[in-house]
């Protein structure tokens, strides 16, 4: 079973950037989508960025302000997020499909 572990959350002004990451507990295998998830209490899950060995997708809303990359060689999946929004307020979750992994999440939380 992967373990994943957030770091990087929590509380700033809009404008303002921060980064979260995802370290996994050991090597992805390369046919599994690493990235990130985000919800508001009550509201559905909502995908924010994702990365494969070849393809990287955004969520419309976060698009052009984040940014998802990868260490391979330390396990672990980065998101820089720039120019926050209070709408980007939430709990962030990194998972791994379709193995189905989720982390313990890490929230987010931007004041107007």
């Amino acid at each position: 079973q992967v373990q994943l572990v957030e770091s990087g959350g929590g509380s700033v002004q809009a404008g303002e950037s921060l980064t979260l990451t995802c370290a996994a507990s050991e090597i992805i295998p390369s046919n599994n989508v690493i990235g990130w998830y985000r919800q508001i209490p009550g509201a559905q899950l909502e995908l924010v960025a994702v990365i494969n060995d070849t393809d990287v997708v955004y969520g419309a809303p976060v698009k052009g302000r984040f940014t998802i990359s990868r260490d391979k060689a330390k396990n672990s999946v980065h998101l820089q997020m720039n120019n926050l929004k209070p709408d980007d307020t939430a709990d962030y979750y990194c998972s791994v499909q379709p193995m189905n992994f989720w982390g313990q999440g890490s929230q987010v939380t931007v004041s107007s």
